[in-house]
């Protein structure tokens, strides 16, 4: 099979590693929830791409990402459920439909914020569309939070509910009051530890990661910005922990904590004197 510019291609592609007995025996088992973590993933390669502005590798990022929608509609297809076909079909009626300014005869110039109202006015009409398809279920609680979408990642979704929150009054007015309650949890953190539970722990983490989103929110960072940010330092420092053993004809399994330890805060040093 050779390769092809035609989504068909990719399509006949990916039906052959589903293929019972001659196709790939790891795409064979896997399932939507088993693939649900490559597509996040995915998305977030094309971020990084985007981010170091590496168009050749975005070209390849957003083929990867492709192939996720493509392996989705494939399993929903053997289901009998929905083909990629529907998928594209689903989206072009969508946009078309978002977007009257463009695809109907509605006159006059548009600015911006305008496009967004109409965007998130028909984006209600359609959910409020598809509630009343579904079988009539027992009224439920509305809540403030419910707007706020489930599959985001965590960090992006715990600052849109901080958000949602403050817009009634359900937050702090000062940064030091959120540095108050991270210090705070991070007390409650040393607390479980003398007790040894694991899903406290956990769960005490996640509060101390929660408090820490909302600091973030509150002096104006992005706390996903943010984290990579710290992935990136922490990379390069590491690297300069690397080649400097390696200059000396060290390992760094032969390298104790406290070396590792200076030559990272040498690493800290570098980075500052080079910003002065």
């Amino acid at each position: 099979m050779t390769p092809s510019r035609d989504i068909s291609r990719l399509l006949e592609i990916m039906a052959a590693l589903r293929t019972p007995v001659t196709g790939c025996p790891w795409d064979l088992e896997q399932d939507f929830a088993t693939i649900a973590p490559y597509t996040i993933e995915e998305a977030y390669e094309v971020v990084d791409a985007i981010a170091r502005g590496d168009l050749d590798d975005l070209k390849d990022e957003l083929g990867d990402l492709l192939l996720q929608v493509v392996f989705h509609a494939r399993m929903a297809e053997e289901q009998n459920a929905f083909a990629f076909g529907d998928v594209v079909e689903a989206i072009s009626r969508k946009m078309i439909r978002r977007h009257p300014h463009v695809f109907a005869d509605e006159n006059g110039h548009l600015t911006p914020s305008h496009v967004k109202e109409a965007w998130d006015r028909i984006k209600a009409e359609e959910k409020a569309e598809r509630a009343a398809r579904r079988p009539q279920q027992p009224a439920e609680h509305k809540s403030l939070l419910s707007g706020v979408k489930a599959g985001q990642p965590a960090l992006i979704r715990a600052m849109e509910l901080q958000r949602k929150a403050s817009t009634v009054g359900f937050d702090w007015n000062d940064p030091r009051a959120v540095l108050h309650k991270i210090r705070e949890e991070a007390d409650e953190i040393e607390a479980a530890l003398d007790g040894g539970d694991a899903e406290e722990l956990a769960a005490e983490t996640g509060d101390l990661l929660f408090a820490l989103v909302n600091l973030a929110r509150h002096v104006g960072a992005d706390p996903e910005a943010a984290l990579r940010g710290t992935n990136a330092k922490f990379e390069r420092r590491f690297g300069y922990i690397e080649r400097a053993l390696e200059a000396k004809g060290r390992s760094l399994e032969s390298a104790s904590l406290t070396e590792m330890d200076a030559l990272w805060n040498e690493a800290k040093g570098a980075e500052r004197r080079q910003r002065l």
